[in-house]
């Protein structure tokens, strides 16, 4: 999709090569988003380990870089602003904004 848009994007492969922890807290900060809104919580690291959780929003973000598979994506960031495009159809109205 990002092709027929002439876009050229920086893709992060983040399960390869992790977010470090202030990466992490400024994609939240873009997506306006707490932590735990942004972990997918039918994974089965979640469901053994950190379903019954409290955790705080710190404890969520080192959870998530200890646990990459729990960050929701695909994520797109685009001039200080980001989202998670799914479906795959939001990124045209994203990028082109």
């Amino acid at each position: 999709m990002l092709h027929d848009l002439d876009e050229k994007p920086q893709v992060i492969e983040y399960l390869l090569h992790p977010f470090s922890k202030s990466e992490l807290s400024d994609i939240l900060l873009m997506l306006d988003m707490k932590p735990l809104d942004l972990i997918r919580k039918n994974e089965p690291v979640f469901q053994e380990k950190y379903a019954s959780g409290n955790f705080t929003d710190e404890q969520w973000i080192d959870i998530m870089l200890e646990n990459p598979i729990l960050i929701e994506r695909p994520i797109v960031v685009k001039n200080g602003k980001a989202i998670i495009a799914l479906p795959i159809e939001l990124i045209k109205n994203f990028i082109e904004k």
